[in-house]
Parts: structure tokens; sequence; C-alpha cells
């Protein structure tokens, strides 16, 4: 594989192929309430995977709408997101409006490679480096062998399925990549609720680019915000893709106060999980068989899901379908967990 574009040549993109049309995701309410006979009420929209439980806002001044954001607030937010990750002082670390951004701006950034992504999971990992022309392989489980990969892509933990992979495994995968100049690609977004599966603790290490994702564990994705820890010259080489100014004034300061309560973020682990636990009792006593997921969303095996679905949403419910595992069902957590049981049981 060639070196990545901060000492060589970026991947050519090329134009997109009939299969290659945007990804549908969960949580845009609008199509389904202008369909004809569309529920009327307050929806319970669970077909994300974003905390419904929000980190309370702080005061925002004049000066955070009013002015370009400020060095020293991206140096404050940056700082509060190395001590709430463990990320050590000299990894690269670069902020961004959401690490959907990063997913976009990554696969620019290298030569055509081989690229495998574990799978099934996000699909915009895959979308994104094909697009750019690299030769992608999903992969449905864990390779037998790295030899032709070149590049590494792990949703950790997964999504929806909220398969977690060790570090000592990952570590092991990194080291035989780097070896040969190759990388390993972990996204995050789900990490802040098991901290201890995170590998934000060896960024900067050769051949490691980690995602992490603000808006989902702090329920504020709209804030949109997200970090990459890596080596200081994939960092800044992102950095510079980027421009002035990525990220919003408000979304400095909400960042830096959130990732530096760490009180609130360990009340909040303890929060989701007994509310996981409940949701899953909830499910097997209605019968339904929970195939796992993480404390923010529950993934659940459903016999007919597109028929369920489309039950729920005559009830105002919106939950995540699948087109390629068509008895998977994955729930976010519900903030009104009698009200949401009250139109499923009203659904089935």
């Amino acid at each position: 594989m060639k070196e990545n574009t901060t000492m060589g040549e970026a991947s050519p993109s090329r134009q997109p192929a009939p299969g290659d049309m945007p990804l549908v995701h969960g949580g845009d309410l609008s199509a389904l309430k202008a369909t004809p006979g569309a529920y009327e009420g307050d929806w319970l929209d669970l077909s994300t995977g974003i905390n419904p439980y929000a980190y309370p806002l702080p005061p925002l001044g004049p000066e955070d709408w009013g002015r370009l954001p400020a060095a020293a607030a991206l140096d404050d937010l940056l700082a509060a997101a190395r001590k709430a990750y463990g990320c050590p002082a000299e990894a690269g670390i670069a902020a961004l409006p959401g690490t959907q951004a990063a997913i976009q701006i990554l696969p620019r950034l290298f030569a055509p490679s081989r690229v495998t992504i574990l799978g099934p999971t996000y699909a915009e990992h895959a979308y994104a480096w094909r697009l750019l022309g690299h030769r992608v392989t999903e992969l449905d489980g864990l390779p037998s062998t790295l030899a032709e990969t070149d590049i590494l892509v792990v949703v950790n933990p997964n999504n929806p399925d909220g398969r977690t992979l060790g570090p000592d495994l990952l570590q092991r995968w990194r080291q035989e990549l780097a070896a040969r100049s190759g990388w390993l690609v972990v996204d995050e977004a789900f990490a802040d609720v098991v901290p201890e599966a995170s590998l934000a603790g060896d960024a900067g290490a050769a051949g490691l680019i980690i995602l992490r994702s603000f808006g989902k564990f702090f329920g504020l994705a709209g804030l949109r915000l997200g970090f990459v820890l890596a080596q200081p010259a994939m960092a800044e080489a992102l950095r510079a893709s980027l421009g002035p100014w990525a990220v919003s004034g408000p979304a400095l300061t909400i960042g830096a106060a959130a990732l530096n309560d760490t009180g609130w973020q360990a009340a909040m682990r303890d929060e989701l999980r007994a509310r996981a636990q409940r949701f899953d009792l909830a499910l097997r006593e209605r019968g339904i068989h929970v195939l796992g997921g993480t404390s923010l969303y529950r993934l659940a095996k459903v016999p007919e899901a597109a028929k369920l679905a489309a039950s729920l949403r005559k009830q105002g419910v919106h939950v995540r379908i699948f087109e390629r595992q068509p008895q998977w069902m994955r729930f976010g957590l519900p903030a009104d967990e009698a009200e949401f049981w009250r139109r499923f049981d009203a659904a089935r």
C-alpha cells in the first residue's frame, strides 16, 4: 500500500454508480410524518442509538454565537477529550463536525488500497471507501487472515449487534498491519458505555486510527461533534482537509463541559446499563429473542420485523429494520418506557 497523503498520493474519486445512492439512516421522521394517514401525535423515535437522556446544556454567551470559534476554546475542548478518553499526550487528536466527517475524509488520504470491513456494521464505512476507488471486502465475522488487507475497519462495539472485540486482539491486528505500513481504523462511536473496550490509551501507535463520537452518549447528536485519535501526522492531515473553524463555537463550549463532567458520565453509564437490562427483560417477557447491542440500543430477532415495524409506525413508533437481515429489529432506548410498551403491545 502506498503511504497516506501526509507523505504520498491521495485516492482518486470516481463517478457514483447506481449502487452508490446515499444510504438511508434512522433519526429523520419528516418522511414518515408526511405519509398519508401517518400517526398524528407525538412520535417515539427509537431508530437511532442516541442517548434519550441528554447532557444538560451549560449556559452559552453571545460570544459562542457571534464570533468565530476561538483557538483557545478548541484547545480546551481537545484537552477535555484527551482526559476523558485517556489519550496520551504525544498522540495526535483532531476535532470534527461529527465522526461522519472522518468516515468520508479518511478514504481521500490513502492511495487505492485493499480495505476489509468487519460486518455487518454501519454501512457508511464501506460506502465511503468504495466511492473513493478502494477495493472493499465486507466480512460477516472475523478475518482468518490479514494477508490481503491494507486497511482494516472495525466498529467496536459494533452497530447493530454490539459485538465487542478485546483490546489484545485489536492490538495484534494493528501490529501486523503496521509492520507492512497498513492501518487499523477503529470506530468507537459507542465506546463511551464500555470504556474498558477502547484503544484510546494506545492512540498515537503506528497504524492506528480511532474515531470517537460525542453526540451519541451525551445525547446531543445535533451538535455535530467528534474526534479522531491517531499519529500526529494523520490528525494534522484530517485538520487540513477540514479547514479552519470546523467545529462551531457552541460545540466547543458544550463539548468541553460535558467531557470534563466525569461524574455525569459515570452515573449515566450505570443508568443506561440498568435501563437496557429492563428493556431486554421486557422483550423476553413478550417472547422476543434479544441478539445483543449496547446500552444505547438493543438488537432483537423478530420473525416478521418489517410487518411489526409497520404496525409500530401506526402507533407513532419508529424503529430500525435491516434489508439484509429481515428478522433483525434494533431499538434505541425509550425515554418514556411505560408509553413505549403501551404502544408496542397495541401494535402487536
